[in-house]
């Protein structure tokens, strides 16, 4: 694609500005433009200055088992105390631009947020070359649930804090596998689930297992990953209708890049939260149990 005579990569999209209002050739112009605002931009906006999640977040180094990972964690405002966690999908990290857009409006919604990376930076340079980690679903989903039982026992050591939380997960790509897979073994500890882009079908009989309510999201022009959600769908036997739900957003391709698409994707997580982590499972505290063994 070329624009003003440059010869513009797929990756530097991002640092293009689409906002139909202001039309400027590069999102750095749009800093000091009063049409350009977080929530209303198009995704090409998100991690840059000033567009980053809006919640006070704090950097956290999470252990589990033998290892350590990196984490950003925003605290829910309000009287709910609703957080929900994210997997980012295969090749990425918690500094995915799309999560973090998403987050940013979970968080001027009230909920709290906690992005962390699946993988240490050891393992991801590993799998640079390899590419093998980032398609182990049971390791990336144990990650996923040992990070659960960390938040939830550091949530409530907090002596300024009385309430009980409600977890929700957030995955894309190979990590809404990892979420699923969690889910399953955490039983009523996770209270919905939002896959954007995902791939559930990675978790293979463990979706049958899952209790939690379950939103799946898809680009409309990502027809073979259209086809492996709704075989999903099907699969997620132990939810009633009203609890599990495919939606389609027309235009959109895997990444969701198309402007406006997802703005979509972040109002429809925001609506499944905000129903199901309200009005969904039980309350839980850092008292958790598996529902199932690792093996």
């Amino acid at each position: 694609m070329k624009r003003n005579g440059l010869q513009m990569s797929a990756a530097s999209l991002e640092n293009i500005c689409t906002c139909k209002e202001c039309d400027h050739d590069y999102a750095t112009d749009c800093m000091s433009c009063t049409c350009c605002e977080p929530g209303t931009h198009s995704m090409v906006m998100d991690g840059m200055g000033g567009f980053e999640p809006r919640g006070k977040e704090v950097q956290v180094r999470i252990p589990v088992g033998s290892i350590v990972l990196s984490g950003d964690l925003s605290r829910p405002t309000g009287n709910k105390q609703r957080i929900v966690l994210f997997a980012h999908g295969s090749g990425s990290s918690r500094h995915s631009t799309r999560n973090r857009y998403v987050a940013g409006v979970l968080q001027r919604a009230g909920l709290g947020t906690l992005l962390f990376d699946l993988l240490t930076e050891e393992e991801e340079k590993i799998d640079e070359q390899t590419g093998h980690l980032r398609f182990n679903i049971k390791l990336l989903a144990d990650r996923l649930a040992g990070v659960t039982d960390w938040l939830l026992n550091t949530l409530e050591s907090d002596e300024n804090n009385n309430n009980k939380f409600r977890i929700g997960y957030f995955g894309a790509s190979t990590g809404a596998a990892a979420a699923l897979v969690a889910a399953a073994n955490k039983g009523q500890i996770v209270s919905a689930i939002v896959s954007r882009g995902g791939r559930p079908d990675l978790a293979g009989e463990y979706l049958e297992q899952v209790t939690s309510p379950t939103l799946l999201i898809v680009g409309g022009d990502d027809k073979v990953v259209i086809g492996l959600n709704q075989e999903a769908l099907s699969r997620l036997k132990s939810l009633k209708d009203d609890k599990k739900k495919l939606v389609i957003v027309p235009g959109a391709t895997h990444l969701f890049e198309e402007p406006g698409t997802l703005e979509q994707v972040a109002q429809l997580a925001t609506r499944w939260f905000a129903l199901f982590l309200d009005n969904g499972q039980e309350d839980h505290t850092g008292k958790s149990q598996r529902r199932h063994d690792d093996s």
